[in-house]
Formats: structure tokens, C-alpha cells, sequence
């Protein structure tokens, strides 16, 4: 049971790094780039942010196969990929997930 849990801690840490990357990036980056004139910003930030993205689409399902999530659990951590906030709402019902099974 331990090592289901270091997978969802793991999952869950990529998850919120993810998710703040990508929030950089919609409302400090493309805000300087567009307002500022700043594209160096959504340079840095957007290579971030998609090597991010890539970890955390590859890391999904070998998760969802250790965790036996259901076809729609598996879907909506990827929907909640390319959501703004999707990663932290989905954090919320992997926290409760984790609690449970730590405390079986």
C-alpha cells in the first residue's frame, strides 16, 4: 500500500508544479508579452511549462495503471491538464484519495 502512496505523492507533486506553470504563464507571461512587450517571458516560461506538461501527460498513465483508476478517472486528469485551475480541482479529490488509503 505504501508504494500506491509515493505514486500519488508523486503524481500530485507533478500535478501542482504543472498546474502553477501553466498559470504562470497564461497570467504573467503572455500578459508581458502582449502588454509590455516582453516575449522573452512566454520564451522561458512556455519551455517550462510544455516540459512540464510532458511529464506530466507521461507519468498519467503508468499511474492510473498502479492506482487501477477507471477509464474517466484517467480522462479527467487529462482534461485537467489543459484546464487553467483543472490540476488543482483534481488535486482536491486526489488528497482525499491519498487519506484514504493511508489510514487502510
Amino acid at each position: 500500500m505504501e508504494a500506491k502512496v509515493k505514486w500519488l505523492k508523486r503524481f500530485r507533486y507533478i500535478s501542482i508544479v504543472e498546474g502553477i506553470s501553466f498559470l504562470v504563464l497564461l497570467f504573467i507571461a503572455m500578459p508581458l508579452k502582449y502588454m509590455m512587450d516582453i516575449p522573452l517571458a512566454v520564451t522561458y516560461v512556455g519551455w517550462a511549462h510544455g516540459l512540464l506538461f510532458i511529464i506530466y501527460i507521461y507519468i498519467v498513465f503508468p499511474t492510473a495503471r498502479k492506482l487501477s483508476w477507471n477509464f474517466s478517472k484517467t480522462l479527467f486528469a487529462l482534461i485537467a491538464s489543459v484546464l487553467p485551475f483543472g490540476p488543482f480541482i483534481f488535486d482536491k479529490y486526489l488528497t482525499k484519495e491519498e487519506k484514504e488509503m493511508a489510514t487502510s
